[in-house]
């Protein structure tokens, strides 16, 4: 594969990913790989990256391209040491945030770590019109980590860690601000969700938004996912983020060793509404959640029951390991 430093020669993938949705053909795993870690080396020109990333969005990503992108992504940052326990680690990606409705990712993440789970939220710390869950936990006294040391002191304190995308993946995050620029998202927003850092086994818990998205993840989980590397929970998100709805939870997927298996199905729609804050901004929120985890108010039954399922899956990964002290890649 290309590792050279010399600018990448990007016209070739552009004539072929830019012929529109029927014109348009895929790229092999291995070119996809080699462009996209073109782009994150910066030695791809702006306007090739911009021509890139909307023929990409009128296209469609293919299972390929997007096992090929992750490839390189997941090649271009430092391995986090897997933590030692009797979990599997558990990643939340959470790039969304609330826009309607209030965010209650924070609440799935302290609620598995209090159980002893390694919780690695990863994202954004702010976007504009949303409130994010770096602003909840940062509301809860939980700050954003500052380097990668801060995750086993979290973890052994039984509170989950927010690391923005900058520190975990600067080269990615780069590319995520692109959005800024030409005002859509790009493949890179698909890519943080389904990173896995860890050097040892995790669990990722993914959302999708579009229902092809849910047939193109699935099919790589199923496919293209390395094996060892393959532990998933797919869900529709709830605004973009991977926490059951409170009021209707999602059907979960789980997928592993090339297999998918219905943890929840999706529940019927009901007119008994779940407790929630009374406002979706962040102070507010925190505030619920911390009620939540008092007991005060109760945890809403879908939030509930995806925590159980992450415990069940996270204990069973760790515990197939056969090694309780952490792995290394």
């Amino acid at each position: 594969m290309n590792t050279s430093s010399q600018p990448f020669l990007a016209a070739p993938f552009i004539k072929e990913i830019g012929r529109g949705k029927k014109g348009a053909r895929g790229m092999s795993r291995a070119d996809a790989h080699d462009l996209y870690a073109a782009m994150l080396d910066g030695r791809v020109s702006d306007l090739e990256v911009g021509a890139i990333v909307l023929a990409l969005r009128f296209k469609g990503e293919s299972v390929d391209e997007i096992a090929g992108f992750l490839d390189a992504a997941e090649a271009s940052i430092a391995p986090l040491a897997s933590p030692p326990g009797p979990y599997a680690p558990v990643l939340i990606p959470s790039y969304n945030g609330a826009r309607k409705l209030a965010n209650l990712t924070a609440l799935l993440a302290m609620l598995l770590a209090r159980e002893g789970v390694p919780v690695l939220v990863h994202g954004v710390t702010a976007d504009p019109g949303r409130v994010t869950t770096a602003e909840i936990l940062a509301a809860m006294g939980v700050p954003a980590a500052a380097d990668p040391a801060a995750l086993a002191r979290s973890f052994a304190l039984r509170q989950p860690v927010f690391m923005p995308v900058e520190l975990l993946a600067p080269k990615m995050a780069r590319l995520l601000a692109l959005r800024g620029v030409l005002g859509v998202r790009n493949s890179t927003h698909t890519l943080v969700k389904i990173l896995q850092p860890f050097a040892g086994n995790a669990l990722r818990l993914v959302s999708y938004t579009h229902p092809e998205y849910l047939e193109m993840l699935g099919e790589y989980f199923m496919t293209a996912a390395p094996p060892e590397r393959g532990q998933a929970f797919l869900m529709r998100g709830t605004e973009g983020e991977t926490v059951a709805n409170a009021n209707r939870g999602q059907q979960i997927d789980w997928f592993h060793e090339g297999q998918r298996t219905i943890l929840v199905q999706r529940d019927a729609p009901t007119d008994d509404l779940a407790a929630m804050p009374a406002a979706r901004d962040a102070a507010t929120t925190a505030a619920w959640i911390a009620q939540a985890l008092r007991g005060e108010v109760p945890v809403p039954e879908p939030i509930a029951e995806q925590v159980a399922q992450c415990l069940l899956v996270a204990k069973a990964l760790r515990a197939n390991t056969g090694d309780q002290h952490g792995e290394q890649r």
